[in-house]
């Protein structure tokens, strides 16, 4: 790499922009040796956007809206900013935890340890990030990824409807307890 001229990060990992350009002309880097976060889907879209590009195209890799999920039960998920990552951006937050004990879905499956937690801007209002514990957190966690790509407010994203008796009606929930008690709401009250 080093006789080409293709830069490398002290463990290795190739640099790469978000087109999968690296320091060489006309040399890219896909999948999991560039420096993008090690996940299949992520190495499977890098791919596609440096086949595009090779080829003619202008197709960056945003990658402000991944989705992560450990697969441990319940999972682990996140997408966009943590309430410190944002502020790190000088930027003012607001955040809500819902514990999945007033999520009707989980009531029903008799498993409510753990909480979705919501982080907006506080001026805008607009979603920056989700996190949350959750079985089957993973499917929950990419409509949270919709409302952050969208660039969705917390009143937006509580004015959605959601299928009752979901764990994704728990993501309306949490943002819905930025303007009223939910606990005081009666089961699919919208």
């Amino acid at each position: 790499l080093d006789a080409v001229g293709v830069e490398t990060e002290r463990n290795g990992s190739i640099i790469v922009d978000d087109h999968m350009r690296t320091s060489a002309a006309n040399i890219y880097a896909v999948g999991d040796c560039p420096t993008l976060p090690q996940f299949v889907y992520v190495a499977a879209a890098s791919g596609t956007r440096a086949a595009r590009n090779m080829t003619g195209g202008d197709a960056a890799l945003d990658l402000s809206a991944m989705p992560a999920v450990i697969f441990t039960d319940p999972q682990v998920a996140t997408v966009g900013l943590s309430e410190a990552q944002a502020q790190a951006q000088n930027i003012e937050t607001d955040s809500r935890v819902l514990d999945l004990e007033h999520v009707p879905r989980a009531l029903a499956n008799f498993d409510t340890g753990g909480f979705i937690k919501l982080v907006i801007d506080a001026q805008s209002h607009r979603i920056l990030g989700a996190q949350l514990i959750a079985h089957e957190g993973g499917e929950v966690i990419q409509n949270a990824a919709l409302a952050i790509r969208n660039r969705m407010t917390v009143e937006d994203l509580a004015d959605q409807l959601f299928p009752y008796l979901t764990m994704a009606e728990g993501l309306k929930l949490c943002a819905q307890t930025f303007g009223k008690d939910v606990t005081q709401l009666s089961c699919c009250a919208g």
